[in-house]
C-alpha cells in the first residue's frame, strides 16, 4: 500500500484499490485504554496505542482524528477557554483553539511518529469535523449556542486550512471532514464554503474525502475538487470514489456487493463487542 490516499483511487473509470475503511477511535480507547484513556497526551503514548489498534483491526486506512486531539488538549487546558472567549465573533473560539502551540506541534510530532511506523504500509488521513461542524462544536465548547452563518463557516474553513499546512512538511495521504451526525445541524452543507480548505488540499495533492451527515448536500462548483464521498445513501455523482457507509446496518444485515468505485465505510460503535466486530469485518474483507 502507499503513503498516499490517491493511488488507492480510481483512475479512467478503474476499480478502487480500497475496500474498508475504518472509523473506530472511541472502540479502540475503550478496549485498549479504558474509559478514561486519553492517547493524546504525547506523541510516545498515541504511537503506543495506534500501533495496537492498528494490529487488532488492520484498517487500509491509518487515521488520526485530529478532532479529538484538540478536544483532548482543551480538557487537559480548562483554562484556555476563557482566552476562547474573549471576542464575540462566532468564529473566534475556533480560531483561537486551531492556533494553540501545543496542540499543533502534538499533532505533527504523531504524524511523524505514525509514518514511520507505518513504513509505507497504509495512506495516513487526517480526519477532522467539516468547518461547518467544528464551528459548531468549537462555540458548544464553551457553552455559546449560535446559529451559524455562511461567512463564518468560510472564516472557519481558513483556519482549518491554516491548521493542516503546519503539517505540510510531512507525508500527510489524505483528508477526511465529518459532516455533523443526524438533526445537530440543519440544513444542507454548501461545500463552495470549504473552498479555502480545497484550495489547500489541491496545492498540496492531498486527496479530499468528504463524510456526508444528516444534512443534504447542495449543488456547489467545490464539488468536483473533492475526491471522495462518504455516506449511506445520497452521494452525488462527482468524485473518483464512494465509501457506502453501513455503520448503522453492518450488525444486524450483510452488506451489498461494491459497485467498481467504492468501498466500504464502518464505524464501530464504542460498546461494540470485540468477537461481533472482528466476525463482521472478517465478512466484508471476504
Amino acid at each position: 500500500m502507499s503513503q498516499s490516499l490517491a493511488d488507492l483511487l480510481p483512475v479512467e473509470g478503474g476499480k478502487v484499490g480500497l475496500r474498508l475503511w475504518l472509523k473506530a477511535s472511541a472502540y479502540t480507547r475503550r478496549l485498549l485504554l479504558g474509559e478514561s484513556g486519553d492517547p493524546w497526551e504525547s506523541a510516545s503514548k498515541y504511537l503506543a496505542y495506534f500501533s495496537q489498534a492498528q494490529g487488532l483491526l488492520k484498517p487500509d486506512v491509518a487515521v488520526i482524528e485530529v478532532g479529538e486531539l484538540f478536544d483532548a488538549w482543551l480538557q487537559r487546558n480548562p483554562a484556555a477557554k476563557a482566552e476562547l472567549t474573549a471576542k464575540r465573533k462566532l468564529s473566534f473560539p475556533l480560531r483561537k483553539l486551531l492556533e494553540q502551540t501545543a496542540p499543533r506541534e502534538l499533532l505533527a510530532e504523531i504524524v511523524e511518529a505514525v509514518v514511520a511506523h507505518l513504513r509505507g504500509q497504509a495512506p495516513v488521513v487526517l480526519a477532522m469535523p467539516s468547518p461547518r461542524f467544528w464551528l459548531h462544536l468549537a462555540n458548544r465548547a464553551v457553552d455559546r449556542e449560535v446559529e451559524l452563518d455562511d461567512d463564518n463557516i468560510e472564516d472557519a474553513a481558513m483556519y482549518v486550512a491554516d491548521l493542516v499546512r503546519s503539517v505540510s512538511s510531512l507525508p500527510v495521504g489524505g483528508i477526511l471532514f465529518e459532516e455533523a451526525p443526524g438533526d445537530v445541524l440543519p440544513g444542507p452543507v454548501n461545500a463552495e464554503l470549504y473552498r479555502p480548505m480545497v484550495n489547500v488540499a489541491k496545492h498540496y495533492r492531498w486527496p479530499l474525502a468528504l463524510r456526508l451527515g444528516g444534512g443534504a448536500l447542495s449543488e456547489a462548483p467545490a464539488l468536483a475538487d473533492i475526491d471522495v464521498f462518504i455516506g449511506a445513501d445520497g452521494l452525488p455523482v462527482a468524485g473518483s470514489a464512494h465509501g457506502v457507509d453501513i455503520s448503522a446496518s453492518l450488525w444486524t444485515q450483510d452488506a451489498a456487493p461494491l459497485a467498481q468505485n467504492q468501498f466500504y465505510f464502518v464505524e464501530i460503535p464504542r460498546d461494540a463487542q470485540p468477537e461481533q466486530v472482528l466476525e463482521r469485518l472478517a465478512r466484508l474483507r471476504s
